[in-house]
């Protein structure tokens, strides 16, 4: 702690680190009792269904009892452990306990007169041959010895451990205890060591399943994102909470350090990953971007005119895109719908026409006029904000990659939610190393679109510019709480950032692949750089503007 920068060790003593709830410590548990266990805890939302475990999903070291039990009258119980829903001439369970001796997804259901009868129960164990206590929340996806992930979902079981009194521990019951399927995500970043996933939390018919995640709100879909290029761990956590404060829509995440075991043995030290972040997915959901929902019967106005969830991805657009009709010039390129999914042709029709309109209008003459020009089609707040803190943190992405933009119903054109931060901050390549320039004059060819190079054209909102970031720079972006916001982010990392650097020793290096990063050689002086790139940025924003 007294290595970290002095600006920042000023606040620390005025900020105190909150103890993530959960559980309280328990020992390994004991084999689990002969013939019809009591209930436990459930902490999988669920996923028990109508068997009663005798021992919860956790970790366990050498051996493991567990008997079964249901309250499904007159019902005899049939066991899988290869991850399949049980049959009717699945093991019968005989009222013995089952002795466990490696990671197991334990699946069980009731069955009357041959016939499955209730809700089917799974219940997760996962060896380990290590016991480990962090003050960062711990998470820990087994794969069941089936190799790294591709591209593809497959099978894994989750188990998530927050702290209690300050510390987490592998041993303790699990907060959160699910079935997931995951795969690798990202494009540059899925080839490093430290990759990225994408989760989704199952129930027992493979069907997505909300959950809560250390205070976020219940929700399937996730990302884990580990910090490689970002030295300083915390370039996502600032932006996406400068983005909330200042009312534009960004993820919310929280910071854990991740146990990822791909091959057939316990948990073991060899499996820790360091610092991850788990992370919302953008998508149309009541927690997430809550839009109108669009179904595939709704084709005509006004339903067909939201909600909506669009990005720009240069050169790496998925299908459905949409295409442009025009200049090159003045088109836009790759293009992808995010959501509805699937779109229907109607829909995808529609909004193809509505955005070619738009963008006829931007490249028009009388494109700022108030009444018929582009403030007529898109919230020109939000392209303020999306603006402002591309321009902030020079994202090397910025208007061209992961650049997101929504419509509800009835509603206007509008910037976000942020996606992707990771090379921001003088980390990247090329200008965006510099605190001076503007990234949105960045050469692309073809160019992802010209929207902003040509609002940028218009008196009227390069003055909306210059007042938000007046504003912003007496709030959220004034150094005294820019000082006190990263000693927060920074202060419970302080030993989490150790190990990190322990397991992935990129410090001093200064190319990670095609990435130009600091080469700091502490993690505090890699939050010192940060700070320090940040304040000559503004202070180049403040003359530019």
């Amino acid at each position: 702690m007294r290595n970290l920068p002095a600006r920042i060790l000023g606040i620390l003593t005025a900020i105190s680190l909150a103890a993530v709830g959960g559980p309280a410590p328990a020992a390994d548990r004991p084999a689990g009792p002969p013939g019809s266990p009591a209930r436990a805890a459930d902490p999988s939302g669920g996923l028990t269904g109508d068997i009663v475990f005798s021992v919860p999903s956790g970790t366990f070291r050498d051996e493991l009892a567990v008997a079964l039990g249901t309250a499904v009258a007159g019902a005899e119980i049939r066991y899988t452990t290869d991850g399949t829903l049980p049959r009717v001439d699945s093991p019968r369970y005989d009222g013995t306990p089952l002795l466990l001796t490696d990671t197991t997804q334990l699946r069980a259901w009731a069955f009357v007169n041959g016939a499955a009868t209730g809700d089917p129960g799974t219940a997760l164990y996962v060896e380990r041959a290590v016991d480990v206590s962090l003050d960062l929340p711990i998470l820990l996806v087994d794969g069941y010895g089936q190799g790294a992930p591709g591209r593809e979902f497959v099978d894994a079981a989750a188990l998530l451990f927050a702290p209690v009194g300050g510390e987490a521990s592998l041993s303790a019951p699990p907060t959160l205890a699910t079935r997931i399927g995951y795969h690798l995500r990202g494009t540059s970043s899925s080839l490093f060591d430290k990759a990225p996933y994408r989760v989704e939390f199952r129930d027992n018919e493979d069907d997505d399943v909300d959950l809560p995640v250390l205070g976020m709100p219940a929700e399937s879909d996730w990302v884990l994102r580990g910090p490689y290029t970002d030295k300083a761990l915390i370039r996502e956590a600032l932006t996406f909470d400068l983005a909330r404060e200042m009312g534009f829509p960004a993820p919310r995440y929280a910071f854990v350090e991740f146990y990822h075991n791909v091959a057939d043995r316990p948990v073991g030290a060899e499996d820790y990953q360091g610092v991850y972040l788990i992370v919302e997915t953008i998508k149309n959901a009541k927690n997430r971007l809550d839009l109108k929902k669009l179904d595939p019967d709704d084709v005509t106005l006004p339903a067909i005119s939201g909600g909506y969830i669009v990005k720009f991805e240069w050169l790496t657009a998925e299908e459905p895109t949409l295409p442009c009709t025009g200049r090159p010039a003045t088109c836009w390129h790759y293009l992808e719908v995010v959501d509805p999914s699937p779109l229907a042709p109607e829909q995808q029709a529609w909004l193809t026409g509505h955005l070619q309109q738009f963008n006829d209008v931007l490249q028009s003459r009388d494109f700022a006029d108030p009444t018929t020009g582009y403030p007529a089609w898109i919230d020109v707040g939000s392209f303020v904000d999306s603006f402002i803190l591309n321009e902030l943190t020079r994202n090397f992405d910025a208007y061209a990659r992961s650049s997101y933009f929504y419509k509800d119903r009835g509603g206007r054109i509008n910037a976000g939610p942020l996606w992707d931060l990771d090379l921001t901050y003088g980390v990247g390549g090329g200008d965006n190393l510099d605190t001076a320039g503007w990234q949105y004059e960045q050469q692309r060819w073809p160019r992802p679109n010209n929207w902003m190079n040509r609002l940028m054209t218009d008196p009227a909102f390069m003055a909306a510019v210059r007042a938000r970031w007046a504003e912003l720079r007496q709030g959220p972006l004034s150094p005294a709480q820019l000082d006190t916001r990263v000693a927060r982010l920074t202060t419970p990392l302080a030993g989490a950032a150790d190990r990190n650097f322990q397991r992935w020793p990129n410090l001093t290096t200064e190319k990670i692949g095609p990435i130009v990063t600091p080469t700091a050689d502490t993690w505090q002086g890699q939050v010192e750089y940060l700070r320090d790139w940040l304040d000559r940025r503004m202070v180049w924003l403040d003359a530019a503007l």
